[in-house]
């Protein structure tokens, strides 16, 4: 008897589990349709900014194809399991879906009241028809087009360097005569980046896999999680190159080893570099 019951539970746990596979299939099968609802939407907003010579719709056009891009982005990097952002991702995509229509019937309007506009819609139409073939090539260049909505989406660090500095404000690699680490990098230029107040954190990783942290109610949001960091710095960035500097102050042992420092701002990961100490 105990032997069968002990076999219906595994039966179960089995089925369960089988279920859940399934259901995580389909949860990236989801994520990945809802992609290409937005790619195409995407494209869809490059192509009607041939439809108008009015500068002041092209420029509106432009704005809601790079907010387009960065709910691209965010899909990129939100795990398929995580169903109320996806959600809320697919609510986003009628919400911009509607703000194109209202577009497209501006476009209809004006070119309807101007002849010339008519005419010079005609003449538009082949270059579109030249963009769309275009664009389509660039779509088949999946690194080529990430490359593009990252730079629309989010911060990139460059030019990290990790340095030990004495009690005394001098360079050493000797582990036994440092007080502090410090984290120089610069913060590329962005012209499609947020521009204002940013905390960039640092999390360092030493050979162990542990993270030196001061305390562990020290956190920030990252893939909506809250992950430990082990400093941190308020700067001002302008969507110029940003030069920035982070210090760890030294109060624990430090083995000799491979270290990792990762660089995250805006609640995405901009830079990370290995290092040895």
């Amino acid at each position: 008897m105990f032997l069968v019951f002990a076999g219906a539970v595994g039966y179960y746990i089995f089925q369960q589990r089988q279920q859940m596979s399934q259901l995580e299939q389909q949860f990236e099968l989801d994520k990945e349709d809802l992609a290409d609802e937005y790619n195409q939407l995407s494209l869809q907003y490059e192509g009607y900014k041939f439809e108008t010579s009015n500068d002041s719709l092209v420029a509106k056009l432009e704005q809601e194809q790079v907010k387009v891009q960065r709910l691209m982005e965010e899909l990129r990097t939100v795990k398929a399991t995580n169903a109320t952002r996806v959600n809320e991702l697919k609510k986003e995509l009628v919400t911009l879906r509607t703000i194109m229509r209202g577009y497209v019937q501006e476009i209809d309007s004006l070119n309807r009241v101007n002849q010339q506009l008519e005419e010079e819609n005609r003449k538009v139409s082949q270059q579109y028809r030249q963009a769309t073939q275009t664009i389509h090539q660039i779509t088949q260049e999946k690194t080529a087009l990430s490359e593009r909505v990252n730079l629309a989406s989010k911060l990139d660090a460059g030019n990290i360097s990790v340095t030990g500095i004495t009690d005394k404000n001098k360079s050493t690699n000797k582990i036994r005569n440092m007080d502090q680490l410090a984290i120089r990098f610069t913060i590329n230029k962005n012209i499609t980046a947020s521009t204002g107040m940013k905390t960039v954190y640092i999390r360092i990783q030493k050979p162990d896999g542990d993270l030196l942290v001061k305390s562990y109610a020290n956190t920030f949001v990252y893939e909506n999680k809250e992950i430990n960091y082990s400093s941190k710095r308020v700067i001002e960035y302008t969507g110029e190159e940003t030069y920035v500097q982070i210090y760890w102050k030294i109060e624990e042992f430090l083995s000799s080893g491979n270290y990792r420092v990762d660089i995250f701002a805006d609640s995405n990961l901009i830079g990370s570099k290995e290092f040895i100490l």
